[in-house]
């Protein structure tokens, strides 16, 4: 069976670049995004690693760990790494996790046979710190990730967890925010200091409560 948004994320032990990682003991209380890849030494592949490891800061900023799973062993997968520095003109330093035995595939249900029987499909997990699975995304082997749009859904998760907001098509940092329809329009008033805008009863915007 496949996971589903809200289900516990299974925890795993694996071998990666980084040493040997206890997948919740590596997550601790930061929220985690875990991403396969089909192979090393795959250009679309390449591309993504280098991106993210560009990325660092911006995931940092966010309490955000990130890791990576291809189905290849240790070894090769360090070699690639050279390969995407010199490439990406990046550095690598989040770990990649060598899934030889597909344990992790097979968990996290990266195996579709209908596009591969042995390679891992293109998925992306979002984890939150409850260690429950936020979202999840397939993409097809000649598409590469957005790693901007991936920055944006975190952001947009952690406003919701921490402000009971929602964001609206095409939301981006600094603009407003819907106000969730648990919380009533009287509570509403009470809770957003920077006031809210009512459309419809069931549409009221207020602010990005988390900036000034």
């Amino acid at each position: 069976m496949s996971l589903q948004l809200g289900d516990a994320a299974p925890n795993f032990t694996a071998q990666t670049t980084e040493g040997d990682i206890n997948f919740y003991d590596y997550l601790g209380d930061s929220w985690g995004v875990l991403f396969s890849h089909p192979a090393d030494y795959t250009p679309v592949c390449t591309t993504e690693l280098g991106r993210t490891a560009a990325l660092k800061s911006e995931f940092a900023q966010r309490n955000v760990k990130v890791l990576a799973v291809s189905v290849d062993g240790l070894e090769k997968h360090k070699d690639w790494v050279k390969d995407i520095n010199e490439t990406q003109n990046c550095t690598v330093d989040f770990p990649i996790i060598a899934d030889e035995e597909k344990n992790v595939a097979s968990l996290y249900d990266m195996i579709h046979p209908n596009a591969s029987e042995t390679f891992t499909v293109r998925s992306l997990f979002i984890i939150g710190p409850d260690k429950k699975l936020k979202l999840s995304l397939t993409y097809p082997a000649s598409t590469g990730r957005n790693f901007i749009e991936v920055l944006r859904v975190i952001d947009s998760l952690q406003l919701a967890a921490n402000y009971s907001v929602a964001t609206p098509a095409d939301w981006k940092q600094g603009e407003d925010v819907i106000v969730s329809l648990a919380v009533s329009t009287a509570d509403a008033e009470r809770k957003f200091a920077k006031g809210i805008k009512i459309v419809k009863p069931y549409l009221r915007y207020t602010a990005q409560p988390n900036i000034d």
